[in-house]
Order: C-alpha cells, then structure tokens, then sequence
C-alpha cells in the first residue's frame, strides 16, 4: 500500500465527521442550486423507442476480504437507488447528476451498512456500495455523445473489481458531498436510463427517442504496474472510437483519459510490476521509434 499521507482533522478528531459531512452537503448541493444548469430529473416508467448501449455487471463480489452479508446489503441500496434512476430522462441541454438523482432516494426505506472508504480507509457504512452504480452508468454513458462534465477515479483499488466487457480503468468513484458523475446532454437526443436486477446482475441500459448517427467502443491500452513510494499503482489508458452507422466505418479514435489508481490487493501471480521510471523510459523509447518508423515511411513514399 502507498505511504499514508498527511492525517485529515476527522481522522484525528473523527466525532466531528458528521458535522463536517452535513457542512460539505449543504454546501454540494447548493452549488448545483446556483450553477446554472438545468438538471435531469424527470421519470418516465415508458421506455423510449431505441436502446443504444446494455451492459450488465455481477452483484456478489467475493473477493472483498469481508462478510458476504455485506454484498447483500449493497444489493438492497442499488435497488433503493435504482428507483429513482430508472426511466430517468435526460433531455437536451440537461445535465444528469448521480448525487442529485439519488439524493432522497432513501426517504421511505433507509440505506443498509455497505462497504465504503472513510477517511482513507475500507470499511463499512450507511449507504455503502452505491459506486457500482456510478461504475456502471459511466460504461453506459461513455457508448453515448453524451459529454463527461465530472467523473473522479477510485484513489485506491482495495480489491479486484468484477467486470464484464468493461476494461480497467472504467470506473466513477462517488462520495456525497465531495465527488459526483455528471454528464450533459449537449444533443437534440433525449436519453433515458433504465436499470434492472436479477438474482445475480444489474442490467444498465441507455435508450432515445430517435437512433444517434454514431456508435462508439471502448478499450484500454497499455496497462501497466508499477512500484513508487512503497505502494503498486496501476495505469491505463482509456480509448473511444466513433463509428459511422451507417456505414460502420470508424471516424475516430481519441484518448478520452489515462487512468491511475493504487492498488491495494495482492495482484495475480506472474503480474509484471515495474517502476514508474523504467515504464516511462519505454513508451518514450516506443513512441521515438514509431516516429523514426513514419519518418521513413514518408521519404519511402
């Protein structure tokens, strides 16, 4: 694990932590009261008439170092969550926030104790395991035109993710008060997000009222591991293609980000773990040699 770096007061103090979580809601949610945007928040039980991208994600991690009961209870609060989700429409110039969406969604039937990180550290509380939520919607809306405005990766990994299509590095960390996903709609599209369960998964799905020229696929590349400061750290970085319907063919290919967290588990025997330096040295030296590479090319032709 990395080196623990200055405590916060609420780790010293930590009595004063749920006053210093109300504070920092109050003042979460009246920034978005006064940023000028208009939020999504609009249910429709209708399902629009296209479905653009599905994916589906396991609920029972059992890799997590702690009781299962745990896995169950976050069930139950995707499901809390997941009510005022569902059919949630996201209509042209709308922004969609998890925080906001989900803000009452426990109002009749509270949250059960999930696993979360507080202060640092992995552990159990109120509400915990909603970020599989988040992770999922953010795979959904990354196979959309639908434009990123806050998305924050996970510090640290504390144990290995279950993924089905996703690659590493496709995650939205999110923390009341602190961290958010939200994305606009900057289309003449509207969007609606449906959201299903059954005994194993959760299904996440984006639909529209009428089929969007484009397509899009993700991968990661270049995953690595490296050592630094006594910790393992992971790095990727995240691609997106826009494909032509119509024609199918591929328009683009850009670098949405590169990703890079902490690990905190023991990886799988034979990883290759480097260090941050050596891995630096060998993209620079990979990307110098494509550059000679095209240069020839070029006076070849």
């Amino acid at each position: 694990m990395p080196k623990m770096g200055k405590k916060r007061v609420t780790q010293i103090f930590p009595f004063l932590l749920p006053l210093r979580l109300a504070q920092r809601k109050a003042f979460f949610y009246a920034g978005m009261r006064f940023d000028g945007r208009a939020y999504a928040g609009t249910q429709q039980e209708e399902a629009l008439p296209y479905r653009l991208f599905a994916a589906r994600n396991g609920l029972y991690n059992t890799d997590t170092g702690f009781d299962m009961v745990y896995q169950a209870n976050k069930v139950f609060n995707l499901k809390i969550a997941a009510k005022a989700l569902d059919g949630l429409l996201l209509k042209p110039g709308e922004t969609f926030s998890f925080w906001r969406a989900v803000r009452y969604a426990d109002k009749y039937e509270p949250y059960k104790e999930g696993l979360t990180v507080t202060n640092g550290r992995l552990g159990v509380a109120v509400g915990g395991g909603l970020c599989q939520m988040s992770n999922l919607l953010f795979w959904v809306f990354l196979h959309s035109p639908l434009s990123v405005v806050e998305r924050h990766t996970h510090d640290v990994k504390d144990f290995p993710t279950m993924r089905d299509a996703e690659p590493e590095g496709v995650d939205a960390t999110i923390s009341e008060g602190w961290r958010d996903l939200k994305v606009k709609n900057e289309t003449d599209i509207t969007f609606q997000i449906r959201l299903s369960f059954d005994d194993a998964n959760i299904a996440g799905s984006l639909y529209t009222d009428k089929i969007p020229p484009f397509s899009y696929e993700i991968e990661g590349k270049d995953l690595s591991y490296f050592r630094e400061n006594g910790g393992v750290y992971q790095k990727i970085s995240i691609y997106r293609r826009e494909i032509d319907i119509a024609t199918q063919k591929v328009r683009s290919e850009n670098l949405l980000y590169t990703n890079l967290c902490a690990i905190g588990y023991q990886l799988p025997e034979g990883t290759e773990i480097g260090k941050k330096d050596e891995i630096d040295k060998a993209k620079l030296g990979g990307r110098a040699k494509l550059g000679r590479r095209a240069k020839l090319e070029r006076r070849a032709g």
